[in-house]
């Protein structure tokens, strides 16, 4: 089919590999370029004629109560969605969630969120005041979240009726609250991560989504991207990759929960690539950081992400052969390498790090930057680096290994750019070379 310019430049704009069908047709292009991007993304969300949403004054009943409504034999049949986590970017899937459960007739309006409970300085509990208020006053002040969030401070209570699991928390904490809900979570639940990290066990790394699976015997996706929580709160364009092992159906379900006009989600079948990238983008964005707190250039920085994506790549595929290259090439890959080394937590960190010359640890300085959130990228490089000594990896993955040591404390900032007198010696690995090759 011959394309004329306006089809060509929306193909460009909206090109994915053909991994995801989401992607895959041409739309009629608004004359206006800000209107291009909303009419695309609308596209995507498929919705049904929204209902009427719950009144804010009955949010405190819906946490006590069951929350089913209308017909039983129908409301039987609608997912029912909780949300185990509540910090910056939990809260704000919270908001992506509930914008779209309130018009779509397979879900529950209600969007339960699991709250860690704290004490504000005011005294109140922070479930209370997100109830009272529909915002999460602490971790996303300012962003109403929908007026069908509850949020629930009791974990067991938050899951005990819903069969959709969305997980998004630290990835330090994904064990012990696994443990707890283990025989908790109703049979044939399915779950989704939005968490970045892994879990470094004597057999070898545990990816989050398998430790989710393996703990509450459920199917688990997982969802990445380049995704600054502030930016998409605000509803500035955005887009995300859900990876998916065999059931397209639960894939495109997950897609539709999460997919609006600001936030464009596509799938692939492949957890394991999707997963890796949105995991090891926060190692390289603390080398991108010291860069940027020692002043290097963005010649320098240019050179740490490239040389980062290409030990992302050949990380995850030796882990897994059966990751495909093009992921890297979605939102989760390529994408969310770029957002992070430029603006995410990590990076941030990491450039004051640099800028004391190391002598702050990264436990103080997150305590003072990020206002109770955590950062994912040192605990991230430290279980690297775990991989990689007991694997015998170390001398093929110099710039992982380069960042840990930094982090902490066995060599200065400086040493960033110092690893590439040192190329990866493949024969750490046999077969190693296939995976550093373009």
């Amino acid at each position: 089919m011959r394309l004329n310019h306006r089809h060509h430049l929306i193909s460009l704009l909206l090109y994915s590999p053909p991994a995801s069908s989401f992607s895959s047709t041409l739309f009629p292009v608004p004359k206006r370029p800000a209107a291009i991007v909303s009419a695309v993304a609308s596209f995507f969300s498929t919705t049904m004629a929204p209902s009427a949403p719950e009144d804010a004054s009955h949010n405190a009943a819906l946490l006590s109560s069951s929350g089913v409504r209308g017909d039983v034999s129908s409301a039987a049949q609608k997912s029912r969605v909780t949300i185990i986590g509540s910090g910056n970017w939990g809260s704000v899937a919270s908001k992506l969630i509930a914008s779209n459960t309130i018009k779509l007739a397979s879900f529950h309006d209600e969007v339960r969120m699991w709250v860690f409970e704290e004490k504000l300085p005011s005294g109140e509990k922070l479930t209370e005041v997100i109830n009272r208020t529909n915002e999460n006053v602490k971790y996303l002040p300012g962003i109403k979240l929908g007026k069908n969030v509850v949020a629930d401070p009791d974990l067991e209570n938050a899951v005990r009726d819903a069969n959709m699991l969305v997980f998004v928390t630290p990835h330090q904490f994904m064990e012990g609250i696994c443990k707890r809900l283990v025989g908790k979570v109703k049979e044939g639940s399915q779950a989704i991560s939005l968490i970045k990290g892994m879990e470094v066990k004597m057999e070898g790394p545990c990816m989050i989504s398998s430790l989710i699976s393996e703990q509450l015997g459920v199917n688990c996706c997982v969802l990445m991207g380049a995704n600054i929580a502030n930016e998409i709160s605000v509803e500035k364009f955005s887009e995300a990759t859900v990876g998916y092992r065999e059931n397209r159906e639960i894939a495109e379900k997950w897609v539709q929960l999460f997919n609006t006009p600001y936030f464009m989600v596509t799938a692939v079948q492949d957890v394991e690539g999707v997963e890796l990238c949105g995991t090891l983008k926060n190692v390289v964005a603390l080398a991108a950081g010291f860069v940027d707190g020692l002043e290097m250039g963005n010649n320098t920085k240019a050179a740490i992400m490239r040389i980062g994506l290409r030990e992302m790549r050949a990380f995850s595929k030796i882990l897994f052969p059966t990751v495909k290259d093009n992921t890297f090439f979605e939102s989760c890959g390529v994408a969310d390498l770029i957002t992070t080394c430029l603006g995410g937590r990590n990076r941030r960190v990491a450039e004051a790090f640099a800028k004391s010359g190391g002598k702050r640890s990264f436990d103080e300085l997150e305590a003072e930057m990020l206002q109770g959130q955590k950062l994912q990228g040192v605990s991230t490089a430290r279980e690297v680096y775990e991989v990689l000594s007991n694997r015998g990896w170390l001398e093929l993955f110099p710039l992982f290994a380069a960042v840990h040591e930094i982090s902490s404390g066995r060599l200065p900032p400086s040493a960033i750019v110092e690893y590439g007198e040192h190329k990866p010696n493949f024969s750490a690995v046999e077969g190693a070379a296939q995976y550093f090759s373009s």
